[in-house]
C-alpha cells in the first residue's frame, strides 16, 4: 500500500501537524505539554511567501513553529496565564509580609487590573513590551518611585514564571533608569540656619510650642518617624542614658494600629542621649496625660505621644503638624522655609553628624542602616562649604602638631 505525503497548493510537502485550509491559510496543531491541543494560523508558510491581497502582514507559520518546538525541547510549557494572573499567583507565595508591603501589593494589582498590559498572555510579553508599559505609565503621570514599586513586583513574578518553565526569559531584567526618567527629587537636609529658625519659631509660637520637644528630638536623634511614634516610657532609659529602639508603630489603611519590627535588623539599636535630648524626654513624660486605661497595641502600652482621643500619635499626625507649622512661619516671613517633614529631620541629623566628622560606621549604627552605602551616599549632604571647612580644620590640626 503506497502512502502519499500531504502537500500544499504549491506542491510543498507539509510537516506533521501542518495543514492548508481551502481558503489558502495554513494551520499548525500541536500538544502544549499540559495535555491540551493548540492551533496557530498564518497566511504564509515560509518567509518567501507573499501575503494575499488585503491581508495584514503575518509571521510565517514555520517561523512560529520553530519557536514552539524550541520551547518544547527545553521543557517549556505554553501557558495561557495573563500578567495579572501571574502576579496573583506570585503574591500567594509572599507570606508573613508587613501591612505596608501588602498595601503596595494591592496597589500593583489594582493598576494591572485597569491596564491592557495586565490582560496580556505572559508567553507573548517581550522585553520591548515590558519597557513600553513602564514608559506609558510615566507618560500618564506616574512617578519614578511608583513605577519602581510596580516593576518590583513584576520582575520577581516573571522570574517565577521562568523558574516554573512557563516562559524562557524574564522581560523585566533591565535597569529601570535606562528606560524611564528618574524624576525623584533628591533628599535635602535643612541648613543649620533654617533648622535654628524653625525650632525658634516653634518654641515661641503660642500654638505649636506644645510640639517643640518632639520636633527637637526628631532633629537630634535621627529616629525614623514610625520608631519615634512607637516609643513608650519604658524605652527611655534615664539611668543608662539611651533610647531603646526595637519596634515601630504604624497604622493601616483600615485604621488599625500595629506594632512592627524595626525596618531592618540593623534598625534595632540603642541610641545614646545627651543632656538636651534627655531633658526633652523628661518634659514630654512629665506633661503626658495620666490615663486610667492606657491604650495598648500588640502588648505595648505607655506610648509617649497621644492624640485628643487618647490614641497613639502616628506618622501622619507629625507630618501634618510640621506642614502647618512651616506654612504659618512662611506667612509671616519673607525668607521662606523649605518643606520640612519628619524624614527631612532624619536627613538633617545624619548630615549634621557627618559634617561634624563622626565615624561613618558609628553613624551607620545610629541611623540603623543595614548598608554603609546608604549612610554615605543617600543621607549625607556635603557641599563646597563643608569641604572648605574640613580642609581648614585639617590645616589647623597640622599647624598645631608642628607647634607641639
Amino acid at each position: 500500500m503506497s502512502y502519499s505525503k500531504r502537500r500544499d497548493s504549491k506542491g510543498r510537502i507539509l510537516f506533521v501537524g501542518e495543514t492548508q485550509e481551502k481558503s489558502g491559510r495554513y494551520k499548525y496543531r500541536y500538544s502544549d505539554g499540559l495535555g491540551g491541543r493548540r492551533t496557530i494560523y498564518s497566511w504564509r508558510l515560509t518567509k518567501a511567501d507573499k501575503m494575499p491581497d488585503g491581508k495584514k502582514l503575518e509571521r510565517p507559520l514555520r517561523e512560529i513553529e520553530a519557536e514552539i518546538q524550541k520551547e518544547i525541547l527545553q521543557g517549556i510549557t505554553q501557558s495561557d496565564m495573563t500578567v495579572i494572573q501571574l502576579v496573583e499567583k506570585y503574591l500567594k507565595t509572599k507570606t508573613g509580609v508587613r501591612h505596608n508591603t501588602k498595601a503596595n501589593y494591592r496597589f500593583v494589582q489594582n493598576i494591572l487590573a485597569k491596564e491592557p498590559f495586565g490582560k496580556m498572555k505572559i508567553k507573548r510579553i517581550k522585553i520591548s513590551d515590558a519597557k513600553l508599559f513602564l514608559i506609558k505609565l510615566q507618560k500618564e503621570g506616574r512617578r519614578y518611585s511608583t513605577i519602581h514599586v510596580i516593576r518590583g513586583v513584576l520582575r520577581p513574578a516573571f522570574q517565577m514564571a521562568v523558574d516554573d518553565d512557563n516562559i524562557l526569559k524574564n522581560p523585566f531584567q533591565f535597569e529601570l533608569s535606562s528606560v524611564i526618567v528618574n524624576d525623584t527629587v533628591p533628599r535635602q537636609a535643612l541648613t543649620k540656619d533654617n533648622e535654628k529658625k524653625f525650632l525658634e519659631f516653634i518654641k515661641c509660637d503660642k500654638h505649636y510650642s506644645r510640639y517643640y520637644d518632639a520636633f527637637y528630638l526628631l532633629f537630634n536623634t535621627g529616629l525614623r518617624i514610625s520608631e519615634f511614634c512607637g516609643l513608650t516610657i519604658n524605652d527611655i532609659d534615664f539611668k543608662n542614658n539611651y533610647i531603646n529602639v526595637d519596634h515601630q508603630l504604624q497604622r493601616t489603611r483600615d485604621m488599625v494600629y500595629v506594632i512592627e519590627k524595626t525596618k531592618t535588623t540593623a534598625g534595632t539599636r540603642k541610641i545614646p542621649m545627651d543632656d538636651d535630648v534627655k531633658n526633652a524626654f523628661k518634659r514630654i513624660i512629665e506633661n503626658r496625660k495620666t490615663l486610667k486605661i492606657e491604650p495598648m497595641v500588640d502588648g505595648y502600652a505607655g506610648f509617649l505621644f497621644l492624640d485628643k482621643n487618647n490614641k497613639p500619635i502616628v506618622a501622619l499626625h507629625w507630618e501634618k503638624y510640621m506642614k502647618r507649622a512651616v506654612e504659618k512661619y512662611n506667612e509671616g516671613h519673607k525668607l521662606q522655609l523649605p518643606t520640612i517633614t519628619p524624614h527631612v529631620c532624619r536627613h538633617t541629623y545624619c548630615s549634621n553628624m557627618a559634617k561634624a566628622g563622626i565615624n561613618p560606621k558609628t553613624l551607620q549604627y545610629l541611623m540603623g542602616h543595614s548598608e554603609i552605602g546608604v549612610t554615605l551616599n543617600t543621607y549625607t549632604h556635603i557641599g563646597f562649604e563643608d569641604a572648605k571647612d574640613e580642609l581648614e580644620r585639617m590645616k589647623i590640626g597640622k599647624m598645631n602638631s608642628k607647634i607641639v
